[in-house]
């Protein structure tokens, strides 16, 4: 469905008649690339490295009772979430993701704001993980490096030009990748049966902190102080829909997918918290960097976790340079960024929207505080949630007629609960990092000046997401 001349000019487009014909054919995706199979694979592939490390370091903040009740919460909150999100998709299936349907619910700056958020998240998620990657490496004494930065710049220009090579190709590699990473989950998990032991669980010495006890070292405040470490164990899986243009059906697949996705991860974030903690010690995993190797007596199992636990590292740095490229493709698209980022190539992937992030990303590994970007990486993440569940709830309320062809179990109420935490969430990343979130709001105030200050003047109406908008607007004048 287009829009008529009038209805576009509602808008301000930077193109125009012809022109706008060849603006959009040089930002095309490859259509119908992927089934709901895959997009299952790029929502576990974007979380799994989650299980393999970064979630233990929420031991250290609230043992593990206060971890594992975070957990929960956050478990809960994802869960609403994705059926809230599955909604949207079906709804509004477009590249831009939470932005297309913030931009649909809370208009232009709304969306920005969405969309902003999103990409701070996924800009900053594969950093943290390259660190990762580069202690896993030099912890093997793979190919005798023994400096970190080597690794972070072979994994970002490999599997860029992975994703260059088109979206079919990558997704493909990515599910095979993933799939051996929960492979190394089910290996960890067998061999982590024989070592567990239940007072390991609560090994950390209570503090004095109000609340305190065995199960709960920090307190009551410890369980807030978690929940954005909780975050990890599925931090990025609203990344699916992203994938919205270049699936089959995408109005039934992006459902189907994300919430299979989501099953997948309720079980292996369990796995993880009860079995990693319960085989190596609540204290020693709360400072760990590959817990779930270093939770296991058996020299052999470890090493093959170890090993693999790479590859879950590798699955989701590759699959989140994806979601980034896809989040910045859209934007830029519609004008809200400099339009030369969402040009594609022969192979229709978008070539500076892979790149650039790649080069701010391996910049930030110079950092090596992994754990510092992991914190800004939620921030990113918990503050789009909070957006996203409001969007649900105005579409909700403002527009009860949209066709939606899935419809989320429990309506507003669900997605209101996700809304809750999700606040919370963002509330505690200044309560574990205040620096590394306080960057990040400074980040996102820089980019919604540059929106108010210039592009807000310069969207392109004929971009999906506008057009999207603009219908909805067109409608709304002709009741």
């Amino acid at each position: 469905m287009t829009l008529s001349d009038a209805e576009r000019s509602a808008q301000t487009p930077t193109t125009s008649g012809s022109s706008t014909d060849a603006y959009l054919e040089k930002r095309q995706l490859r259509t119908g690339s992927a089934g709901w199979v895959l997009l299952a694979g790029l929502g576990v592939s974007y979380v799994v490295s989650g299980d393999y490390s970064g979630w233990n370091f929420g031991l250290a903040e609230g043992g593990f009772g206060g971890l594992a009740i975070a957990s929960v919460v956050v478990a809960g909150m994802y869960l609403a979430l994705v059926l809230g999100m599955a909604e949207l998709s079906s709804a509004l299936p477009a590249a831009g993701g939470g932005y297309t349907f913030a931009r649909r619910a809370l208009g232009p700056w709304g969306g920005f704001a969405t969309g902003t958020a999103i990409l701070i998240e996924y800009a900053i998620a594969p950093a943290a993980i390259a660190t990762f990657i580069g202690a896993y490496v030099e912890s093997l004494g793979l190919f005798g490096i023994t400096d970190g930065w080597w690794v972070y710049l072979a994994v970002y220009v490999l599997f860029i030009a992975v994703h260059l090579a088109g979206v079919g190709e990558a997704l493909k590699v990515m599910f095979v990748i993933t799939s051996v990473a929960l492979l190394g989950l089910v290996v960890f998990a067998i061999a982590a049966i024989g070592d567990f032991d239940v007072s390991n669980l609560t090994d950390i010495a209570p503090t004095d902190a109000a609340g305190a006890s065995e199960l709960l070292p920090f307190g009551v405040m410890g369980i807030w102080a978690a929940l954005p470490f909780a975050i990890w164990f599925f931090l990025a899986i609203e990344g699916v829909p992203l994938a919205a243009e270049e699936t089959a059906d995408p109005e039934k697949n992006v459902p189907k997918g994300i919430i299979a996705a989501m099953g997948v991860l309720l079980v292996t974030c369990v796995l993880a918290l009860v079995l990693a903690t319960g085989a190596g010690g609540a204290e020693a995993m709360s400072g760990s960097g590959n817990p779930l190797v270093e939770a296991l007596s058996n020299d052999t199992a470890a090493k093959v976790v170890n090993y693999i636990g790479l590859a879950g590292l590798v699955a989701s740095f590759f699959s989140i340079i994806y979601a980034y490229s896809r989040q910045l493709f859209a934007l830029s698209r519609a004008g809200y960024l400099p339009t030369s980022l969402s040009v594609t190539n022969s192979r229709k992937a978008p070539t500076l929207a892979l790149i650039v992030p790649g080069v701010i990303g391996f910049a930030l590994t110079f950092t090596g505080e992994g754990a510092l970007l992991l914190n800004m990486a939620v921030f990113g993440a918990a503050l789009s949630y909070v957006l996203i569940m409001v969007s649900h709830i105005v579409l909700r309320v403002k527009q009860p007629d949209m066709p939606r062809p899935y419809r989320t179990p429990g309506g507003v109420a669900t997605t209101g609960f996700a809304l809750v935490v999700a606040v919370l969430a963002v509330v505690a990343t200044f309560l574990v990092d205040s620096t590394a979130a306080l960057w990040c709001l400074v980040v996102f105030a820089a980019f919604m000046a540059y929106f108010g200050l210039h592009s807000r003047h310069r969207l392109v109406a004929a971009s999906p997401d506008e057009e999207f908008a603009a219908l909805a607007e067109a409608s709304k004048d002709l009741e």
